[in-house]
């Protein structure tokens, strides 16, 4: 009786957000972001970015102490500029990150850590961006390609976060008047908007076009700029307990729920604009029937899979019709796989 209950209160939930546009393209991001082993990917995204994170601070210490040996306090004022907005945890990495004095093979372990993890980190987003389009793998740009994208993303991010943390730490700042504080976050929303826009169009390949890009970015801006700007103060307060006991390890694991939780923000933006170019929803929550967004999207992670020029992978169902919320049928599973202007 309780399983029948739970699962005619599913059909209701289920039919409701397939007649509402809203809820229905929500759930339909939600469940493409699942098909996609989007949380992987935001997991392998998290990975490259701790790994790039601190051989980029030792590199930047390590620097200072050579380049202002003789004025520590300025060497000081320069580090504590760079980290005082860090998002979540820049007080700790201030009392944590110390230059390793008169090593050369510092600076070298630092570049070549910062290599990998850089590098690492461009081409797992562009490997994800490319899981999200579901480009098959023949398609997909070749090493030196992706090499070259890497450091262009590499370059961009490298000019676009100082602005983007300079004007979050406006807003972020307690002793700034209301006007200063929205001009602030008007500035860093669209730092952030136009930040994200660039950076997708280096990680997403070419078959896609700029306009397809743009309503995901219009999501992940302002989300990312409210997320630097106040998500840190709960963060902050979640972790006070624990870096007072277990020190730099709480630093670490704050520092990994914020890399992972930009990770799937940048994840979900490109889900967004797949979802609403493809029109991949309604989905159906509790199949069967599938609906032609199932179908499609079942269709596109396939047909993804093709290796080799010479290779065809053809999916299909069993069932020659699939049921729409309205009752009526609709055959097939679409006939652009990839959605207008994008070939095969």
């Amino acid at each position: 009786m309780a399983a029948n209950r739970v699962e005619r209160a599913l059909g209701a939930v289920d039919r409701w957000q397939q007649r509402h546009r809203a809820p229905g393209f929500c759930f339909g991001v939600v469940k493409k972001f699942g098909d996609d082993r989007g949380g992987q990917l935001a997991a392998l995204i998290t990975y490259y970015g701790f790994a790039a994170l601190f051989p980029l601070l030792l590199l930047l210490t390590t620097v200072l102490g050579y380049a202002l040996r003789g004025d520590p306090a300025l060497q000081q004022r320069v580090l504590n500029s760079a980290l005082a907005h860090f998002p979540v945890i820049g007080d700790q990495l201030r009392t944590n990150i110390h230059s390793l004095h008169g090593s050369a093979l510092a600076v070298v372990i630092g570049a070549l850590g910062l290599l990998y993890g850089s590098l690492g980190v461009a081409q797992t987003l562009q490997f994800a961006m490319a899981q999200v389009w579901n480009i098959p793998d023949v398609e997909r740009p070749g090493f030196w390609p992706r090499t070259g994208r890497s450091v262009a993303l590499v370059a961009v991010l490298g000019a676009g976060l100082p602005a983007s943390s300079a004007a979050t730490g406006v807003v972020a700042s307690g002793g700034a008047g209301p006007t200063v504080t929205i001009a602030g976050l008007a500035v860093s929303v669209v730092v952030n908007t136009g930040l994200y826009l660039v950076c997708f169009r280096i990680l997403t390949p070419r078959q896609v076009r700029w306009r397809l890009l743009v309503p995901g970015c219009l999501v992940a801006g302002p989300v990312w700029t409210v997320l630097q700007g106040f998500g840190g103060v709960l963060v902050a307060h979640q972790l006070r307990h624990a870096t007072a006991v277990y020190g730099m390890f709480g630093t670490v694991l704050g520092l990994l729920w914020w890399i992972y939780l930009g990770a799937q923000v940048t994840v979900y933006a490109a889900e967004i604009n797949v979802v609403a170019h493809r029109r991949l929803w309604p989905r159906t929550l509790v199949p069967p029937p599938l609906t032609r967004a199932d179908r499609q999207v079942l269709d596109d992670i396939a047909e993804q899979e093709e290796r080799r020029p010479e290779q065809r992978v053809d999916s299909r169902f069993t069932a020659p019709d699939v049921s729409d919320v309205s009752g009526s049928t609709v055959s097939g599973s679409g006939a652009d796989r990839r959605g207008g202007g994008e070939p095969r």
